[in-house]
């Protein structure tokens, strides 16, 4: 386990959480911003870099495990992501949709955005969100991020516009 909130345990995610990963990558609704549902390869792919992250850097996505089910409801960490041509810790979270609109998100995210502070010493952290996803806006709102910038990027040969929200160590709530 890396961290425990009231609700949730984050921990690596793990080879046998294939199966329960797959269900939450692999529905489009989850995964709206996207556009598509992850197929198996894809999941095999996110599973495995999350893999090469925990080796590089000592963190990466991690597994939510609901506590009251001990059911892996989805994921929360901290990546390192390219911004203005540097790296720079970003939070992010992808939730099963059952478990929408209760507080999970923001409750993994704060908890992650403490430990880059208090744990991996980051000055910073980050929030690269797409600019019609909403839901997660509202999140790095409630853990003390504002808008920094934006920029475009390319997936599949679609253009999307991104929001870049930050909070600085000592700022957030």
């Amino acid at each position: 386990m890396i961290l425990e909130t009231d609700r949730l345990l984050l921990r690596q995610l793990e080879e046998t959480d294939f199966d329960a990963w797959a269900a939450v990558l692999g529905d489009p609704e989850v995964m709206y911003a996207y556009e598509h549902g992850f197929s198996g390869d894809e999941v095999r792919l996110w599973l495995n870099r999350q893999q090469e992250r925990y080796e590089q850097y000592g963190f990466g996505l991690w597994a939510a495990v609901e506590k009251a089910s001990g059911e892996l409801i989805g994921d929360c960490g901290i990546t390192m992501q390219d911004w203005n041509g540097r790296e720079v810790p970003e939070i992010g979270y992808h939730l099963r949709r059952d478990k929408w609109h209760q507080g999970y998100a923001a409750e993994a995210a704060r908890a992650c955005r403490d430990y880059a502070f208090t744990v991996l010493g980051f000055p910073e952290v980050y929030s690269i969100i797409r600019d019609t996803n909403f839901p997660s806006q509202r999140v790095a709102l409630r853990s003390g991020m504002a808008v920094r910038g934006s920029f475009v990027k390319h997936y599949r040969g679609i253009a999307m516009p991104h929001l870049v929200f930050s909070v600085k160590r000592g700022c957030a709530g």
